[in-house]
């Protein structure tokens, strides 16, 4: 039996591991046991436990709850945490998403004390080293054993990092396995569009025509912070609307 701790902190990890956590409970249940680790770095009930709750994820066997505070605070107060959990469970593999700060709490705990990554969402880069998130991606990349990339930029990327694409078992990280493996955001559409379409209520709240609208998130502060930036934004997006 195969033993794996997941770490999840905010809300797109959640949805990540569902895909992951839906394959162990239908496929593979008799050789793999996971064990979920939520580090709490999003902790209100509308951006954590809805998600869990709608998308049949287990309930966490540990939970951190460590909040909001700064980068370091955060990351340290995560790391003491996840090491602490890895101690006690002694996984097989620690499964890491994304490019949070739990992601790289994650990395630096169970490398440090070599037990192997796997992460998913590898070799995505912005090439923008004033976002946290790209010191975040990197870093765990490069502590990483295996590492699953959803697209082939990112396989791209990772070459040009000098991640070897013929390596041979054993894995390690000073020997790691690279694969082209596809998205789990992408299943996760899939396998959720039907449940979706049963029970969104959003068209008939907001009164919106299913023909005639556009879905658009703007989260990054770099965008919400800057006048100029988001004014751009809301143009463009009026442009669209007025050839529409």
């Amino acid at each position: 039996m195969i033993k794996i701790l997941t770490v999840i902190g905010a809300r797109p990890q959640i949805i990540k591991a569902a895909a992951l956590s839906r394959a162990i409970k239908t496929t593979f249940p008799d050789q793999i046991t996971e064990i979920i680790l939520h580090t709490g770095q999003h902790y209100d009930e509308n951006m954590s436990k809805v998600f869990f709750d709608e998308l049949g994820i287990p309930q966490p066997d540990y939970n951190l709850k460590v909040g909001s505070t700064s980068h370091a605070k955060q990351t340290a107060r995560m790391m003491e945490g996840i090491e602490n959990a890895l101690l006690n469970e002694k996984p097989d593999f620690v499964i890491l998403y994304g490019d949070t700060n739990s992601t790289l709490a994650g990395a630096l705990a169970a490398s440090k004390i070599h037990i192997p990554v796997a992460h998913v969402e590898a070799g995505l880069r912005s090439f923008n080293k004033t976002m946290p998130e790209e010191i975040n991606r990197i870093c765990c990349d490069h502590v990483s054993t295996l590492l699953f990339t959803p697209t082939a930029t990112g396989l791209k990327n990772l070459l040009k990092e000098g991640f070897c694409p013929d390596a041979k078992p054993p894995y390690s990280n000073d020997n790691p396995a690279i694969f082209h493996c596809g998205d789990v955001m992408y299943d996760n559409s899939l396998h959720f569009s039907e449940l979706a379409r049963q029970k969104s209520e959003v068209f008939t709240d907001y009164q919106i025509r299913k023909e005639n609208f556009a879905l658009c998130t703007i989260h990054r502060d770099n965008n919400t912070d800057q006048p100029e930036r988001l004014s751009a934004i809301f143009s463009a997006l009026n442009q669209i609307a007025l050839k529409k």
